[in-house]
């Protein structure tokens, strides 16, 4: 993903400023230091089509019905760096959901590994017929 397409990406996020549970005394009473990220994955202009039918099949528990994604992010005290970690994750699920997987292409086993798997189900045979009580005719 280039920088222009991040950068139109980053452009198409909603911030929500909320106030964040947790440690920080009155303070936290006082200042919404928690960021709730929103894309809207149906409307951007910044994904093509099958980018967005591939994010919606990978990202699909992560999806609201009106095809939202929503990230949350109160890891620090400052809204600040909040908004910075939330881009990052944001980004980083992005890029890594929109990898095609590699088509599987059949293969047959070689002649040689056929010949060893041969061999070695007949010495497997062998080693469990000594093993067996002889029969007295």
């Amino acid at each position: 993903m280039n920088d222009l397409k991040q950068h139109q990406l980053i452009n198409e996020l909603n911030f929500k400023a909320i106030r964040s549970s947790g440690a920080g005394g009155q303070h936290v009473n006082k200042t919404s230091s928690k960021i709730e990220l929103t894309f809207d994955l149906e409307n951007s202009l910044s994904l093509s089509e099958d980018e967005k039918t591939l994010l919606k099949t990978k990202l699909a528990s992560k999806l609201t019905k009106e095809n939202l994604l929503i990230l949350f992010c109160e890891e620090t005290r400052s809204q600040h760096k909040n908004k910075e970690l939330a881009i990052k994750r944001f980004l980083q699920l992005i890029k890594t959901n929109l990898v095609k997987p590699k088509k599987r292409r059949p293969t047959k086993p070689s002649r040689s590994s056929i010949l060893k798997n041969v061999e070695k189900n007949k010495r497997k045979s062998l080693k469990k017929d000594l093993r067996k009580k002889p029969k007295l005719d």
